[in-house]
Protein backbone atom coordinates (compact mmCIF):
# COMPACT_ATOMS: atom_id res chain seq x y z
CA UNK A 1 0.00 0.00 0.00
CA UNK A 2 3.25 1.90 1.07
CA UNK A 3 4.68 1.68 -2.31
CA UNK A 4 1.38 2.36 -4.23
CA UNK A 5 0.48 5.43 -2.33
CA UNK A 6 4.25 6.38 -2.78
CA UNK A 7 3.76 5.49 -6.77
CA UNK A 8 1.06 7.88 -6.93
CA UNK A 9 2.28 10.84 -4.82
CA UNK A 10 5.36 10.61 -7.54
CA UNK A 11 3.17 10.77 -10.81
CA UNK A 12 1.11 13.36 -9.70
CA UNK A 13 4.08 15.54 -8.53
CA UNK A 14 5.32 14.62 -12.40
CA UNK A 15 2.33 15.93 -13.80
CA UNK A 16 2.66 18.90 -11.45
CA UNK A 17 6.03 19.68 -12.72
CA UNK A 18 4.75 19.19 -16.57
CA UNK A 19 1.81 21.38 -16.04
CA UNK A 20 3.93 23.76 -14.91
CA UNK A 21 6.75 23.73 -17.53
CA UNK A 22 4.05 24.21 -20.24
CA UNK A 23 2.87 27.24 -18.73
CA UNK A 24 6.02 28.90 -18.19
CA UNK A 25 6.48 28.02 -21.71
CA UNK A 26 3.37 29.56 -23.05
CA UNK A 27 3.69 32.54 -21.00
CA UNK A 28 6.80 33.06 -22.36
CA UNK A 29 5.71 32.80 -25.73
CA UNK A 30 3.09 35.59 -25.19
CA UNK A 31 5.62 37.51 -23.53
CA UNK A 32 7.80 36.76 -26.73
CA UNK A 33 4.79 37.47 -29.07
CA UNK A 34 4.07 40.84 -26.98
CA UNK A 35 7.67 42.20 -27.86
CA UNK A 36 8.21 40.82 -31.03
CA UNK A 37 9.04 43.20 -33.95
CA UNK A 38 6.57 43.91 -36.29
CA UNK A 39 4.60 46.90 -38.63
CA UNK A 40 2.75 49.93 -37.27
CA UNK A 41 1.23 50.68 -40.16
CA UNK A 42 1.10 49.84 -44.41
CA UNK A 43 3.62 51.56 -46.42
CA UNK A 44 2.02 54.75 -48.62
CA UNK A 45 1.86 54.46 -51.93
CA UNK A 46 3.64 57.24 -53.40
CA UNK A 47 3.25 59.46 -56.97
CA UNK A 48 5.93 61.85 -58.00
CA UNK A 49 7.38 63.91 -61.03
CA UNK A 50 9.73 62.67 -63.09
CA UNK A 51 13.45 63.99 -61.65
CA UNK A 52 12.07 65.14 -58.25
CA UNK A 53 12.40 63.05 -54.63
CA UNK A 54 10.78 60.25 -53.68
CA UNK A 55 10.25 59.13 -50.40
CA UNK A 56 8.95 55.88 -48.95
CA UNK A 57 7.97 55.52 -45.16
CA UNK A 58 8.03 51.84 -43.71
CA UNK A 59 6.74 52.30 -39.55
CA UNK A 60 8.13 49.40 -37.25
CA UNK A 61 7.87 48.49 -33.55
CA UNK A 62 9.72 46.58 -31.21
CA UNK A 63 12.53 46.58 -33.58
CA UNK A 64 14.95 45.75 -30.78
CA UNK A 65 18.33 43.86 -32.10
CA UNK A 66 16.72 43.27 -35.32
CA UNK A 67 17.12 45.18 -38.68
CA UNK A 68 14.87 46.74 -41.56
CA UNK A 69 16.24 46.24 -45.12
CA UNK A 70 14.82 47.84 -48.46
CA UNK A 71 14.76 45.84 -51.49
CA UNK A 72 13.40 46.17 -55.03
CA UNK A 73 10.88 43.44 -55.88
CA UNK A 74 10.80 43.24 -59.49
CA UNK A 75 14.71 43.28 -59.52
CA UNK A 76 14.72 41.23 -56.30
CA UNK A 77 17.24 43.97 -55.31
CA UNK A 78 18.49 45.31 -51.62
CA UNK A 79 18.61 48.54 -51.64
CA UNK A 80 19.54 49.11 -47.87
CA UNK A 81 19.98 47.50 -44.77
CA UNK A 82 19.52 48.85 -41.37
CA UNK A 83 22.00 52.64 -42.12
CA UNK A 84 23.40 51.01 -44.81
CA UNK A 85 22.85 51.85 -48.17
CA UNK A 86 23.66 48.66 -50.41
CA UNK A 87 22.75 49.95 -53.36
CA UNK A 88 25.28 50.89 -56.26
CA UNK A 89 23.58 54.02 -57.19
CA UNK A 90 24.34 57.15 -55.31
CA UNK A 91 20.67 57.99 -56.10
CA UNK A 92 19.43 55.90 -53.26
CA UNK A 93 19.50 57.01 -49.75
CA UNK A 94 18.08 55.71 -45.86
CA UNK A 95 17.68 57.65 -42.64
CA UNK A 96 15.28 56.77 -39.68
CA UNK A 97 13.21 58.31 -37.02
CA UNK A 98 14.75 57.41 -33.78
CA UNK A 99 14.59 53.65 -35.32
CA UNK A 100 11.20 53.77 -35.68
CA UNK A 101 10.09 54.80 -39.13
CA UNK A 102 12.43 54.08 -41.71
CA UNK A 103 12.96 55.82 -44.82
CA UNK A 104 13.75 55.24 -48.47
CA UNK A 105 15.06 58.44 -50.58
CA UNK A 106 15.15 58.20 -54.22
CA UNK A 107 16.67 61.07 -55.75
CA UNK A 108 16.30 62.45 -59.57
CA UNK A 109 13.60 59.84 -60.60
CA UNK A 110 13.73 58.19 -63.44
CA UNK A 111 11.07 56.11 -65.31
CA UNK A 112 12.82 52.99 -64.11
CA UNK A 113 12.38 53.66 -60.80
CA UNK A 114 8.06 52.55 -60.69
CA UNK A 115 7.31 49.58 -59.09
CA UNK A 116 6.90 48.34 -55.92
CA UNK A 117 9.49 48.49 -53.06
CA UNK A 118 9.43 46.04 -50.13
CA UNK A 119 10.08 46.61 -46.47
CA UNK A 120 11.66 43.89 -44.43
CA UNK A 121 12.27 43.18 -40.95
CA UNK A 122 14.81 40.07 -40.60
CA UNK A 123 12.50 37.99 -38.32
CA UNK A 124 12.16 34.17 -38.39
CA UNK A 125 10.21 33.79 -40.19
CA UNK A 126 10.92 37.12 -42.52
CA UNK A 127 8.28 39.97 -41.94
CA UNK A 128 7.65 42.37 -44.88
CA UNK A 129 5.02 44.64 -46.47
CA UNK A 130 5.30 46.39 -50.33
CA UNK A 131 4.75 50.08 -51.34
CA UNK A 132 4.54 51.21 -54.55
CA UNK A 133 5.98 54.36 -56.40
CA UNK A 134 4.48 55.66 -59.71
CA UNK A 135 6.24 58.49 -61.46
CA UNK A 136 4.33 61.01 -63.53
CA UNK A 137 5.75 62.38 -66.77
CA UNK A 138 4.96 65.94 -68.44
CA UNK A 139 4.34 65.18 -72.43
CA UNK A 140 6.69 65.10 -74.74
CA UNK A 141 5.58 65.29 -78.66
CA UNK A 142 7.26 62.74 -80.82
CA UNK A 143 9.71 64.01 -83.71
CA UNK A 144 9.04 60.48 -85.14
CA UNK A 145 4.81 60.15 -85.88
CA UNK A 146 4.38 63.85 -85.94
CA UNK A 147 3.50 66.08 -89.54
CA UNK A 148 6.39 68.15 -90.37
CA UNK A 149 5.12 71.05 -92.25
CA UNK A 150 2.96 70.41 -94.97
CA UNK A 151 2.48 71.35 -98.55
CA UNK A 152 -0.93 70.50 -100.37
CA UNK A 153 -2.56 71.21 -103.79
CA UNK A 154 -6.06 73.02 -103.46
CA UNK A 155 -8.97 70.40 -103.58
CA UNK A 156 -6.72 67.32 -102.05
CA UNK A 157 -7.30 65.77 -98.35
CA UNK A 158 -4.87 65.90 -96.43
CA UNK A 159 -4.12 64.33 -92.92
CA UNK A 160 -1.83 65.85 -89.89
CA UNK A 161 -1.03 63.64 -86.68
CA UNK A 162 0.69 64.55 -83.41
CA UNK A 163 2.40 61.79 -81.22
CA UNK A 164 3.06 62.57 -77.92
CA UNK A 165 4.25 60.50 -74.52
CA UNK A 166 3.88 60.90 -71.22
CA UNK A 167 2.34 59.22 -67.97
CA UNK A 168 -0.17 59.88 -67.41
CA UNK A 169 -0.69 59.59 -71.36
CA UNK A 170 -1.55 62.81 -72.87
CA UNK A 171 -4.50 64.03 -74.26
CA UNK A 172 -3.86 65.47 -77.80
CA UNK A 173 -5.89 68.98 -78.78
CA UNK A 174 -5.62 70.56 -82.35
CA UNK A 175 -5.99 74.68 -82.86
CA UNK A 176 -5.17 76.73 -85.17
CA UNK A 177 -3.40 79.72 -85.16
CA UNK A 178 -4.74 83.56 -83.77
CA UNK A 179 -8.05 81.29 -82.49
CA UNK A 180 -8.93 80.93 -86.25
CA UNK A 181 -11.93 78.48 -86.67
CA UNK A 182 -11.17 74.88 -88.27
CA UNK A 183 -13.14 74.21 -91.40
CA UNK A 184 -13.26 70.47 -90.79
CA UNK A 185 -16.00 70.28 -94.04
CA UNK A 186 -18.29 72.80 -95.89
CA UNK A 187 -20.69 72.84 -92.94
CA UNK A 188 -18.62 71.78 -90.20
CA UNK A 189 -16.25 74.32 -88.20
CA UNK A 190 -14.88 74.00 -84.60
CA UNK A 191 -12.44 76.20 -82.72
CA UNK A 192 -10.15 72.99 -81.48
CA UNK A 193 -10.19 68.85 -82.10
CA UNK A 194 -9.23 66.39 -79.43
CA UNK A 195 -7.50 63.58 -81.42
CA UNK A 196 -4.21 62.41 -82.34
CA UNK A 197 -5.26 63.08 -86.12
CA UNK A 198 -6.69 65.90 -87.99
CA UNK A 199 -7.99 65.19 -91.20
CA UNK A 200 -9.38 67.83 -93.60
CA UNK A 201 -11.57 65.83 -96.96
CA UNK A 202 -10.80 68.65 -99.30
CA UNK A 203 -8.29 71.16 -98.52
CA UNK A 204 -8.62 75.03 -99.84
CA UNK A 205 -6.78 78.12 -99.69
CA UNK A 206 -8.63 79.33 -96.68
CA UNK A 207 -7.39 75.79 -94.75
CA UNK A 208 -3.62 77.61 -95.07
CA UNK A 209 -1.92 78.89 -92.04
CA UNK A 210 0.12 77.21 -88.79
CA UNK A 211 -2.06 74.83 -87.11
CA UNK A 212 -1.14 73.40 -83.62
CA UNK A 213 -0.79 70.06 -81.98
CA UNK A 214 -0.89 70.79 -77.73
CA UNK A 215 -0.25 67.92 -75.55
CA UNK A 216 -1.06 67.92 -71.58
CA UNK A 217 -1.85 65.20 -68.79
CA UNK A 218 -2.33 67.22 -65.81
CA UNK A 219 1.65 66.96 -65.36
CA UNK A 220 3.39 70.73 -66.15
CA UNK A 221 4.28 72.28 -68.59
CA UNK A 222 2.02 71.40 -71.16
CA UNK A 223 3.98 71.34 -74.77
CA UNK A 224 3.17 72.26 -78.22
CA UNK A 225 4.31 71.86 -82.28
CA UNK A 226 3.61 74.35 -85.29
CA UNK A 227 2.82 72.91 -88.03
CA UNK A 228 2.89 75.50 -90.95
CA UNK A 229 0.00 74.57 -93.98
CA UNK A 230 0.61 75.65 -97.06
CA UNK A 231 -2.00 75.35 -100.24
CA UNK A 232 -0.93 75.72 -104.04
CA UNK A 233 -3.41 77.03 -106.67
CA UNK A 234 -3.33 78.39 -109.74
CA UNK A 235 -3.21 82.30 -109.64
CA UNK A 236 -6.77 83.93 -109.55
CA UNK A 237 -6.67 87.94 -110.29
CA UNK A 238 -9.34 90.59 -109.22
CA UNK A 239 -9.76 93.86 -110.94
CA UNK A 240 -11.91 96.36 -109.71
CA UNK A 241 -12.51 98.96 -112.16
CA UNK A 242 -12.11 97.27 -115.31
CA UNK A 243 -12.69 101.11 -117.12
CA UNK A 244 -11.10 103.87 -116.21
CA UNK A 245 -11.43 107.58 -117.88
CA UNK A 246 -8.70 109.83 -117.48
CA UNK A 247 -7.75 113.41 -119.12
CA UNK A 248 -4.75 114.88 -120.51
CA UNK A 249 -1.86 115.69 -118.66
CA UNK A 250 -3.64 113.63 -115.37
CA UNK A 251 -2.31 111.19 -113.30
CA UNK A 252 -3.88 108.12 -112.31
CA UNK A 253 -3.09 104.40 -110.80
CA UNK A 254 -4.23 101.10 -112.32
CA UNK A 255 -4.28 98.20 -109.98
CA UNK A 256 -5.46 94.68 -110.00
CA UNK A 257 -5.31 91.92 -107.53
CA UNK A 258 -3.12 88.11 -107.57
CA UNK A 259 -3.87 85.48 -105.69
CA UNK A 260 -1.52 82.70 -105.97
CA UNK A 261 0.58 80.38 -104.81
CA UNK A 262 3.61 79.19 -105.62
CA UNK A 263 4.76 83.04 -106.40
CA UNK A 264 3.53 84.10 -109.01
CA UNK A 265 5.42 86.00 -111.84
CA UNK A 266 3.15 89.53 -112.35
CA UNK A 267 3.73 91.80 -114.75
CA UNK A 268 1.65 94.52 -116.47
CA UNK A 269 1.25 94.60 -120.90
CA UNK A 270 -0.52 96.61 -123.41
CA UNK A 271 -2.86 95.70 -125.80
CA UNK A 272 -0.42 94.52 -128.38
CA UNK A 273 1.15 92.38 -125.64
CA UNK A 274 4.54 94.25 -125.10
CA UNK A 275 5.39 94.35 -121.74
CA UNK A 276 5.19 97.72 -119.86
CA UNK A 277 8.64 98.53 -118.83
CA UNK A 278 9.90 100.04 -115.37
CA UNK A 279 10.90 103.81 -115.41
CA UNK A 280 9.83 106.75 -117.49
CA UNK A 281 5.81 107.30 -116.87
CA UNK A 282 4.76 103.95 -116.01
CA UNK A 283 6.16 102.54 -112.94
CA UNK A 284 4.41 98.86 -112.06
CA UNK A 285 4.42 98.11 -108.11
CA UNK A 286 3.91 95.20 -106.11
CA UNK A 287 2.46 94.96 -102.74
CA UNK A 288 3.00 91.32 -102.04
CA UNK A 289 1.47 89.41 -98.84
CA UNK A 290 1.70 85.28 -97.87
CA UNK A 291 -0.71 84.70 -100.85
CA UNK A 292 -2.50 87.78 -102.15
CA UNK A 293 -0.37 91.01 -103.81
CA UNK A 294 -1.91 93.94 -105.03
CA UNK A 295 -0.67 95.24 -108.82
CA UNK A 296 -0.27 98.93 -109.68
CA UNK A 297 1.05 100.80 -112.57
CA UNK A 298 0.96 104.79 -111.72
CA UNK A 299 0.27 106.90 -115.18
CA UNK A 300 1.69 110.23 -114.73
CA UNK A 301 0.79 113.05 -116.48
CA UNK A 302 -1.15 111.05 -119.10
CA UNK A 303 -0.08 111.47 -122.91
CA UNK A 304 -3.01 110.24 -126.38
CA UNK A 305 -0.80 107.60 -126.40
CA UNK A 306 -1.79 106.53 -122.78
CA UNK A 307 -4.97 105.61 -123.48
CA UNK A 308 -6.04 101.83 -124.59
CA UNK A 309 -6.21 98.67 -122.69
CA UNK A 310 -3.51 97.13 -119.86
CA UNK A 311 -3.47 93.93 -119.24
CA UNK A 312 -2.66 91.98 -115.82
CA UNK A 313 -0.63 89.10 -116.37
CA UNK A 314 0.23 86.17 -113.35
CA UNK A 315 2.18 83.03 -113.92
CA UNK A 316 3.39 80.41 -111.47
CA UNK A 317 4.03 76.91 -112.15
CA UNK A 318 0.18 75.43 -111.87
CA UNK A 319 -0.83 78.07 -114.08
CA UNK A 320 -1.34 81.71 -115.60
CA UNK A 321 -4.44 83.98 -116.04
CA UNK A 322 -4.79 87.98 -117.15
CA UNK A 323 -7.53 90.71 -116.44
CA UNK A 324 -7.82 93.55 -118.71
CA UNK A 325 -8.50 97.86 -118.01
CA UNK A 326 -9.20 100.19 -120.64
CA UNK A 327 -8.49 103.51 -119.98
CA UNK A 328 -10.61 105.99 -122.01
CA UNK A 329 -9.62 109.78 -122.79
CA UNK A 330 -12.47 112.03 -121.12
CA UNK A 331 -13.04 116.10 -121.50
CA UNK A 332 -12.07 118.35 -118.87
CA UNK A 333 -15.13 120.60 -116.89
CA UNK A 334 -16.14 123.12 -119.00
CA UNK A 335 -15.62 125.77 -115.89
CA UNK A 336 -16.53 129.23 -118.72
CA UNK A 337 -19.99 127.30 -119.59
CA UNK A 338 -20.93 126.50 -116.40
CA UNK A 339 -20.36 130.26 -115.06
CA UNK A 340 -22.10 131.69 -117.91
CA UNK A 341 -25.03 129.71 -117.33
CA UNK A 342 -24.83 130.67 -113.79
CA UNK A 343 -25.26 134.25 -113.93
CA UNK A 344 -27.92 133.83 -116.73
CA UNK A 345 -30.06 131.84 -114.05
CA UNK A 346 -29.28 134.78 -111.44
CA UNK A 347 -30.86 137.49 -114.60
CA UNK A 348 -33.61 134.83 -114.45
CA UNK A 349 -34.47 135.20 -111.17
CA UNK A 350 -34.09 131.62 -111.05
CA UNK A 351 -32.73 129.52 -107.98
CA UNK A 352 -31.57 126.20 -109.54
CA UNK A 353 -31.74 124.37 -113.01
CA UNK A 354 -30.44 120.95 -114.24
CA UNK A 355 -27.95 121.92 -117.18
CA UNK A 356 -25.46 119.17 -118.93
CA UNK A 357 -23.16 119.81 -116.32
CA UNK A 358 -25.05 119.11 -113.01
CA UNK A 359 -28.00 120.89 -111.01
CA UNK A 360 -26.84 124.34 -109.78
CA UNK A 361 -27.98 125.66 -106.87
CA UNK A 362 -27.67 129.20 -106.69
CA UNK A 363 -28.99 130.26 -103.56
CA UNK A 364 -25.74 128.94 -102.09
CA UNK A 365 -23.66 131.40 -104.50
CA UNK A 366 -21.90 134.90 -103.47
CA UNK A 367 -24.07 136.27 -106.00
CA UNK A 368 -26.98 137.04 -103.84
CA UNK A 369 -24.63 138.73 -101.38
CA UNK A 370 -23.77 141.42 -103.78
CA UNK A 371 -27.15 142.79 -103.74
CA UNK A 372 -27.05 144.83 -100.27
CA UNK A 373 -23.28 145.95 -101.32
CA UNK A 374 -24.70 147.76 -104.30
CA UNK A 375 -27.58 149.34 -102.61
CA UNK A 376 -25.27 150.55 -99.92
CA UNK A 377 -23.16 152.06 -102.96
CA UNK A 378 -26.25 153.76 -103.95
CA UNK A 379 -27.37 155.43 -101.35
CA UNK A 380 -23.79 156.45 -100.53
CA UNK A 381 -23.80 158.11 -103.71
CA UNK A 382 -27.13 159.99 -103.29
CA UNK A 383 -26.44 161.51 -99.84
CA UNK A 384 -22.89 162.86 -101.75
CA UNK A 385 -25.12 164.70 -104.27
CA UNK A 386 -27.43 166.09 -101.41
CA UNK A 387 -24.16 167.47 -99.65
CA UNK A 388 -22.53 169.00 -102.96
CA UNK A 389 -25.70 170.69 -103.95
CA UNK A 390 -25.86 172.28 -100.18
CA UNK A 391 -22.48 173.18 -100.30
CA UNK A 392 -23.13 174.96 -104.23
CA UNK A 393 -26.06 176.63 -103.02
Amino acid sequence: MNFVYQFGIGKIIKMFLVFLILDWLFAQSIVATIHEPGFSGPIENITAPLGREAILACSVHNLSSYKVAWLRVDTQTILTIHTHVISRSRRVGVTHSDLRTWFLHIRELRETDRGWYMCQINTDPMKSQLGYLDIVVPPDILDRGTSADQTVREGEPVSLTCAANGSPPPQIIWRREHSKPITLSDDVHVTSLESPVLNISRVSRQHAGAYLCIASNGVPPTVSKRIMLTVEFPPVIVIRNQLVGATLGSDLVLECETEAYPKPVSYWSRDNGEIVPIGGSLEPQKIAGSYRSILRLPIRRVTGSDYGSYKCVSKNSLGDTEGTIKLYPMQPPALENRNAIQKLNIVAGKSSESTPFGTQDFRLQDFNKAVPRDRFCYNLLFLLIILIKVVVS
